[in-house]
């Protein structure tokens, strides 16, 4: 579906740059709402860097592979929607209730 959207917008030539900008911000969106901590700005950029990598790698193998191979690619962009959403609902009720408290 947003691979589609992707192909018929930006063409094959921008397909890794538009994936790997937009899959780095919803996983650090997704990162920022379940997991992130108070940490220092140094421990931080670590942690955004190896995000990118991670993402970098990720994008190589679920999107980049697949399509190599003549197969329809994962729905990466699409799962990180739909984690980013439930965190964002999860962090909503989290501060309600203990607003309520």
């Amino acid at each position: 579906m947003f691979f589609d959207f992707v192909m018929n917008q930006f063409g094959e030539e921008h397909l890794f740059t538009v994936f790997f900008i937009v899959n780095y911000i919803l996983a650090a969106i997704a990162y920022k709402l379940g997991f992130a901590r108070k940490i220092s700005i140094l421990k931080s950029i670590i942690v955004y860097i190896l995000l990118a990598i991670g993402v970098f790698l990720l994008n190589i193998m679920f999107i980049v592979l697949p399509t190599v191979w003549a197969r329809s690619p994962l729905p990466m962009t699409e799962s990180l929607v739909i984690i980013c959403l439930i965190l964002g609902i999860y962090r909503f009720r989290l501060y309600l209730q203990r607003k309520s408290n």
